[in-house]
């Protein structure tokens, strides 16, 4: 994809994130996105008391540009920015039954137990990223408490969590964009996992609960 020169500035919050991300997020498809994205978090803010808080997904295809957009965001409005990366299956949960179950490539009962359970508290909450390269529980990171939160990545809208977000975006790209982005992105070896592994199992996540169609759409391009 040739390199394209951002021609906003996206409140003047986003520039570095968006140079790093235009090798794979086309600047201009980010800058509407976020200009979008930006409008709809605005209008429900407004809505709602100041002592509510809104918490918010960011769902879609890997290699759209889910942690680029959650980023910029949590720049722009100071919140806290959770990742279900952070939360992949620990050596134990990684079995044959978890994974053929729609939505189970993920520890969606830690996360809720740790992050969900715990976004009210005035204290603030401590969670602990899985560490991959260990392939254990990382230190525990103390977050304080936001009325603004960003839970970004695939499966954060995984129907086990219930009705606990204010908006759920769905980023999306066509596959052979997503193709394209992951190649650039992790090489072809790692791409062959997101192509045997990963994808398909996001995309029957996705078809069996209708996550696309729960939430606002976002084209990344």
């Amino acid at each position: 994809m040739p390199r394209k020169v951002c021609d906003k500035t996206c409140d003047k919050v986003c520039d570095e994130i968006c140079d790093k991300a235009c090798d794979n997020v086309c600047c201009e498809a980010f800058d509407n996105a976020f200009d979008k994205v930006c409008g709809i978090i605005d209008g429900a803010l407004q809505k709602t008391k100041m002592t509510d808080q809104v918490n918010i997904a960011i769902d879609g295809m890997c290699g759209a540009g889910k942690t680029t957009l959650g980023t910029a965001l949590a720049k722009k409005y100071d919140c806290n920015l959770f990742h279900m990366d952070d939360y992949f299956l620990r050596p134990e949960q990684r079995t044959a039954k978890r994974y053929a179950a729609p939505g189970g490539n993920v520890d969606y009962e830690r996360f809720q137990s740790e992050v969900l359970c715990h976004l009210a508290d005035e204290n603030g909450l401590s969670c602990r990223p899985f560490d991959c390269s260990a392939m254990s529980l990382g230190e525990p990171r103390r977050m304080p408490y936001k009325r603004l939160n960003i839970i970004e990545g695939a499966y954060s809208c995984h129907p086990y969590f219930g009705d606990v977000y204010s908006l759920c975006f769905f980023v999306e790209i066509s596959g052979e964009e997503q193709r394209k982005r992951i190649l650039a992105r992790n090489g072809a070896q790692m791409y062959k996992r997101f192509a045997d592994e990963w994808i398909p199992m996001e995309n029957r996540y996705f078809a069996a609960y209708g996550i696309g169609g729960r939430c606002i759409r976002i084209s990344m391009m």
